[in-house]
């Protein structure tokens, strides 16, 4: 202990030059926290998207994600009331949500689109997956339908509408090719306007009931089932379990379907990586320039040192202690200035302008978990450290009279 205290007095010989050694460590410790903190809490936001808009682990007939389709639900699944039972049984899902993915045309009378439509169970989507199913902007999203006699019922993405001059309560015709090569029709009204926040997809996108498009494509198939869990963790236990319940169907997990997710992560891995190490290289610099000049300066009193008897290995250390009283202090007062800025930023409802391909942005938070201020603490005390043995072990194993000696 009382080799700590000397290397706090040591420390504090010079007040400026360690007090701006300690600020530049708080500042690269609340860089990486602020940072590392805003890229966990994007992971976690597009974790959590991507999730929720496939599922966290999908079900599908074995060719459905290797091969294409010669016709319309050739690889489509029968039982998908049966495999929906069994699975909600399962204590881990939360619900298993038939799709029914299909394309084809629709019309207003004067002007006909293509589009890519998705067959859904709306209260069961509703329930699941809530504010994050979509965004309306005109009308209402899908509810339940109250009656076989009432019109077909559709939600369209934001630029398909205003192609088609559609509105809410619009009537339009969908047109699609059915499992037995045939065109069929069927007449709908426009529920509501939504977007999902991506141009290509507002473009195309339209929705409905699962029983208007298999109506429509005359099947009673669906594409896929989507598992919901009640937690993200269990995933990969859920993915094994369905595997041996479903041998000779194909699963995917929510990771196997996050292009975008995966293309972001890797991107934002190499950019902050890359600011993280620059700042640990400044903050090594700036430990090193402080402990090497009070290194020159007290040369003599290490010679002194050397000759009442005290090894190298013992100089070395006690200035590896003033680096660690350095790095704690900076990493400390950075922790804390991280943590009141990520609260700040968090009340100050500032939003992010829009990813590339999307036409929405998103709320600024900064996480703060606790293994990454743990991590980036003792990354800066680690540097500290090594750059007051870097520069100090040389010094340490001068001679003796060159010591006594140096002026």
């Amino acid at each position: 202990m009382k080799w700590l205290w000397f290397a706090v007095k040591n420390v504090l010989r010079n007040r400026r030059r360690s007090a701006t050694t300690v600020l530049i460590a708080a500042v690269g410790t609340a860089s990486l926290l602020v940072g590392g903190g805003f890229v966990e809490y994007i992971y976690a936001l597009l974790r959590r998207i991507a999730a929720t808009d496939s599922g966290h682990v999908v079900l599908a007939h074995r060719d459905y994600f290797a091969m294409e389709e010669d016709a319309p639900m050739q690889h489509g699944l029968d039982d998908a009331s049966s495999a929906k039972a069994r699975l909600e049984a399962d204590p881990r899902v939360s619900a298993a949500l038939p799709r029914l993915q299909f394309s084809g045309l629709i019309s207003n009378g004067d002007k006909s689109a293509v589009f890519i439509g998705t067959g859904v169970d709306a209260a069961g989507e509703v329930r699941v997956r809530g504010s994050l199913l979509w965004k309306v902007l005109a009308g209402s999203a899908l509810a339940a339908r109250s009656s076989e006699d009432d019109l077909p019922e559709v939600m369209l993405g934001k630029d398909l509408a205003r192609q088609l001059r559609a509105a809410p309560g619009s009537t339009l015709t969908l047109l699609a090719t059915t499992t037995e090569g045939s065109l069929n029709a069927q007449d709908v009204r426009v529920k509501g306007i939504y977007t999902m926040g991506v141009p290509d997809l507002d473009r195309r996108a339209v929705l409905v009931h699962i029983a208007t498009a298999q109506k429509l494509l005359l099947t009673d198939r669906v594409s896929t089932v989507s598992v919901y869990l009640r937690r993200i963790e269990d995933t990969d236990a859920m993915y094994a379990a369905m595997g041996k319940l479903f041998p000779g169907r194909a699963l995917q997990t929510w990771r196997d379907q996050a292009f975008y997710y995966l293309a972001v992560r890797a991107l934002y891995n190499r950019i902050f990586g890359l600011l993280g190490t620059i700042i640990v290289v400044l903050v090594l610099f700036a430990v090193s320039n402080t402990l090497g000049m009070a290194v020159v300066e007290r040369t003599r009193e290490i010679g002194t040192f050397r000759a009442l008897g005290a090894f190298p290995a013992q100089i070395t250390r006690n200035f590896v202690m003033e680096g660690l009283v350095v790095g704690v202090s900076g990493a400390a007062i950075g922790t804390v200035a991280a943590a009141l800025i990520s609260f700040a930023v968090g009340r100050s409802g500032v939003m992010m302008p829009p990813p590339p391909g999307y036409s929405v942005g998103y709320p600024l938070l900064i996480d703060r978990p606790l293994e990454l201020y743990l991590g980036a603490a003792l990354v800066i005390v680690a540097a500290s450290a090594l750059a007051a043995w870097a520069v100090s072990r040389r010094a340490a194993a001068r001679p003796i009279v060159e010591a006594l000696a140096h002026v």
